[in-house]
């Protein structure tokens, strides 16, 4: 993965919120975008979600009710994730955040209507 776009913003506060399941950064632009642990999840830019190529990605369901374990910075341009479910490959640059800030109703709405084709569900399956 290429290092950061010197024209992305970089943050200058996380706080993660674990009753409700946010992950909270604030961008030196000015911009403040809160993400569910779910989202992160689900977008993980792991190869595990990913696949390594178009069209081979992996519709992640039952993730709902995840949560973030542990936060862990990754140079001066990334954290990584370590989720409930026990993923923790992803490694979310702050390009990747602040697109995922910019885009994140068209990404959700997307994820639900794939969801929806699959007959999937965001609740884990007991």
């Amino acid at each position: 993965m290429a290092g950061l776009d010197r024209n992305t913003p970089t943050p200058t506060e996380i706080k993660l919120h674990k009753k409700s399941k946010r992950l909270e950064i604030s961008f030196s632009d000015g911009s403040q975008f809160s993400y569910p642990f779910e989202f992160l999840r689900v977008y993980s830019p792991s190869a595990e979600v990913r696949g390594h190529g178009p069209g081979q990605e992996v519709l992640q369901t039952g993730k709902k009710e995840v949560d973030i374990e542990d936060i862990e910075p990754v140079g001066n341009y990334a954290l990584r994730l370590a989720f409930s479910d026990g993923h923790d490959t992803g490694i979310y640059s702050w390009d990747l955040f602040f697109d995922y800030g910019k885009r994140q109703e068209a990404l959700w709405q997307d994820y639900l209507d794939r969801l929806q084709a699959a007959g999937a569900g965001r609740e884990a399956s007991s």
